[in-house]
């Protein structure tokens, strides 16, 4: 079936062959058209065929009527127009023909053919019929005339309906390309969005965990410690004065930049371009205040003068370790921190991964293992970064802190995901001589 102006892609609403009523109206009264003409084209055509006049008229009716045809066999149309073209009859048929061939998808070759002979068949014809009216003297006018009008009739009887439904056949064609281009891109710009969202979803989602992550490694950890120097305060309130006195300096001194961290991350959940970024105030802060604290208390000063500044740094890193493992033997727990190879910086998310691993598994053994002496060892390896923190058993075994530090589960939860980001590998469990070891490898890359 070949087509010359529907829609391809939409189902037809008309009749059948035709996609539209209005298209089938159109082609019914050409056909009329066409048909009343070839019959009264016919009536000549029988005379001079020697055959009855209303034989004539049928064929003429019969012939035109096949213009009917034309949207779905449009080289059958084009056919019985040029084997009518001898009895000088369906010049609408031929017109009309020839335009809906030229304007539908059928090989450029079929319509080139077709036309040709369409237009030979109009030139010998005319041809014929001038050099007979020249012969019996009914045309006056010198030799040049017959051939003029001959190549003129044909010539105009052929191409400009095939020129015309050419260009309207390719105009179709573009539209419907341009039409096809849009709802492509329709389509890809709604797959894009849909892409878009589950990719903002997903950094949502990621963003949450990540915060969550940071409040647990940090703001849990300070916390932790503040219960442990808590309980310690307890314990010599009446006994050492003196030294309940600076370990509630301490305690304050914690607990000030251990709420300055949490307004800062709570603050990142809030919409709004007034909050300050997490990272305005560096995590580390809180180490080395406890550290300065600690080391102020020591010496007899004031724990509760102000704060150090923050670093410039971006985030902790393993240069940091020292502080962190001193703020845990301020809180009383027997720390050997050993280092195996030559020290160097790597990534600072590297860096910042390794130190949070080492500070969540002391935070561990605050809460479980009070008072176990606890070793971490930090390997500088060609490729890799390796730490492992280990604690013997608590000396009193199967008891707990004496704080009664609460546990949610989801330190080493948060350690896995940080090394497991990086392309490390994060294992814990506990040990055959009852502590518990926690043990991670860091690609330096």
């Amino acid at each position: 079936m070949t087509t010359t102006g529907e829609e391809h892609r939409a189902a037809p609403a008309g009749p059948w062959w035709w996609a539209r009523w209005r298209s089938a109206a159109l082609d019914v009264v050409l056909a009329v058209v066409s048909a009343l003409e070839c019959a009264v084209e016919g009536v000549p055509f029988a005379r001079d065929a020697g055959l009855p006049v209303p034989a004539g008229v049928v064929f003429g009716v019969l012939a035109g009527s096949v213009l009917l045809l034309r949207r779905r066999w449009p080289i059958a149309v084009v056919l019985v127009s040029i084997a009518v073209t001898p009895a000088q009859m369906g010049f609408l048929m031929s017109v009309v023909g020839l335009y809906t061939l030229a304007a539908s998808e059928l090989p450029r070759r079929i319509i080139g053919a077709l036309a040709g002979m369409s237009l030979a068949g109009m030139f010998i014809v005319t041809f014929v019929r001038a050099h007979q009216g020249a012969v019996r003297g009914d045309v006056g006018i010198g030799e040049w005339f017959v051939p003029f009008l001959s190549v003129t009739t044909a010539l105009g009887m052929t191409a400009p309906p095939v020129l015309l439904g050419l260009y309207v056949g390719a105009r179709r064609r573009l539209m419907e390309s341009l039409r096809e281009r849009a709802d492509s891109l329709e389509r890809e710009l709604q797959l894009l969005a849909e892409r878009a969202e589950e990719r903002a979803e997903w950094a949502r989602n990621e963003e949450r965990t990540r915060i969550a992550r940071e409040m647990h490694d940090v703001v849990a950890h300070r916390v932790s410690l503040m219960v442990v120097h808590a309980a310690a305060l307890q314990a010599v309130a009446r006994k050492d004065p003196e030294k309940a006195v600076k370990n509630a300096a301490l305690v304050g001194d914690m607990g000030r930049q251990a709420l300055t961290e949490l307004r800062e991350m709570l603050g990142v959940l809030r919409s709004g371009d007034a909050v300050t970024p997490v990272r305005s105030v560096p995590l580390e802060a809180v180490g080395a205040a406890a550290a300065a604290a600690a080391s102020r208390a020591a010496d007899g000063g004031d724990a509760r003068g102000p704060a150090p500044q923050p670093p410039a740094a971006d985030g902790p890193s393993l240069a940091e370790l020292d502080e962190l493992i001193g703020q845990s033997a301020a809180a009383g727990m027997v720390v050997v921190l050993s280092v195996e190879g030559e020290t160097r910086a790597y990534a600072p998310e590297v860096e910042q991964t390794a130190f949070r691993v080492v500070q969540e598994a002391l935070t561990n053994v605050h809460k479980h293992a009070a008072g176990a002496k606890t070793h971490v060892r930090l390997a500088h390896r060609a490729a890799e970064v390796a730490m492992q923190v280990e604690n013997e058993p608590p000396p009193e075994p199967g008891a707990a802190s004496d704080a009664r530090l609460p546990s949610g589960g989801n330190g080493l939860v948060g350690m896995k995901e940080r090394v497991a980001a990086l392309g490390g590998v994060f294992v814990s469990g506990p040990t055959d001589a009852g502590g518990f070891r926690v043990s991670a490898v860091i690609p330096a890359a």
